[in-house]
């Protein structure tokens, strides 16, 4: 029997000594790290099952990590810090995080104290009540500038429904549970963590995908890792998605396609040079429709060769996928015989 996602979801269940692990990337927070454990550890204290939380220090240049490690030894908390070797990106955090996870659940979240992790165990229950494998955070009473933050997320999320066909509120809120079996089948690669529901419509139907309002602080440390230029990348990661989704397992196609219909206008430009040139008798060397049909020509070749090879790559993609887009430098756990 084929091993399905319901199968291995019920397998994590089982054998996962985990029943949730929270992830949070962290880069330049040294003013918001302890507070955030604090909040954790505070909004936690009630859960009745056993969870870990994960720090991964995504390249900090300040003292972030040292103000982490102060909780290392706190009781009643299993904290682990991933310290990467250089600043990465939130994507690649967040995907080592997830790989260090033990959870049968993955709860994410910022580090900058915006997101509330009193809604965590709320999201846990309406997850398991839904039966999903991922439950979105909607930040409705949004604390962010209107002009720079939130209209661009309007017309993002908007645009990123249309096109992914998995419609929710709020793309960007980190706050989201995952099963813990789905998420890991899914590879974050460069600034894709916008997208994850799009990237997990890819693993299980998008009815599967849920959003719930959650609550949203303003920044109080720091200054946001985001401004306006974000909006340019999110157009050229969506166009991404969008190919991906469609054309990941068959990219030829999507290339293919392009170059059949230029051939198929450079036939009939040609065909019709043809007929003017050797039934009417008219010159057609310097005709600039001449020049066109010729350069559609090429161009149709080069789109199907070019299908040809992403086909090639595509195969290579799926039989090695192992490589990771960070480097771990050091990972910081709590002392066994510390008091």
């Amino acid at each position: 029997m084929g091993t399905t996602a319901e199968s291995v979801t019920r397998l994590v269940e089982t054998t996962s000594p985990v029943e949730l692990s929270l992830v949070v990337p962290l880069f330049n927070e040294e003013e918001s790290v302890e507070p955030l454990i604090e909040r954790i550890a505070t909004s936690m204290a009630r859960y009745a099952a056993s969870w870990e939380l994960i720090l991964v220090d995504d390249g900090s240049t300040d003292a972030t990590i040292a103000n982490a490690r102060r909780a290392l030894n706190r009781p009643g908390l299993d904290l682990k810090i991933v310290a990467l070797q250089r600043n990465f990106g939130q994507t690649a955090a967040m995907q080592a995080g997830i790989n260090q996870a033990e959870g049968r659940l993955i709860a994410t979240l910022d580090g900058d104290l915006q997101n509330d992790p009193k809604d965590i165990p709320a999201m846990v229950a309406e997850l398991e009540r839904r039966e999903l494998d991922l439950l979105v955070g909607w930040r409705q009473n949004r604390q962010d500038g209107l002009l720079l933050r939130k209209v661009p997320s309007f017309i993002a999320n908007r645009l990123i429904g249309r096109i992914t066909g998995v419609r929710l509120h709020d793309y960007g809120c980190s706050l989201k549970i995952y099963r813990s079996a789905v998420i890991k089948q899914v590879k974050l690669m460069g600034e894709m963590h916008r997208f994850i529901p799009a990237w997990v419509a890819g693993v299980v139907p998008s009815s599967r995908i849920g959003e719930m309002p959650v609550t949203h602080h303003a920044r109080q440390h720091g200054v946001s890792k985001y401004g306006i230029s974000r909006t340019f990348r999110v157009i050229l990661d969506l166009l991404s998605v969008m190919f991906f989704m469609r054309f990941k397992a068959r990219p030829g196609h999507f290339f293919g396609s392009l170059g059949l219909g230029l051939g198929a206008i450079s036939a009939l430009i040609l065909f019709y040079l043809f007929i003017d040139k050797f039934i009417m008798g008219n010159d057609i060397g310097t005709r600039p429709l001449f020049l066109i049909g010729v350069m559609l020509f090429l161009s149709s070749v080069q789109m199907i060769t070019t299908g040809i090879i992403a086909e090639m790559i595509a195969r290579t993609y799926y039989r090695e996928d192992s490589a990771l887009s960070y480097i771990v430098r050091e990972i910081y756990q709590a002392d066994p015989t510390a008091e």
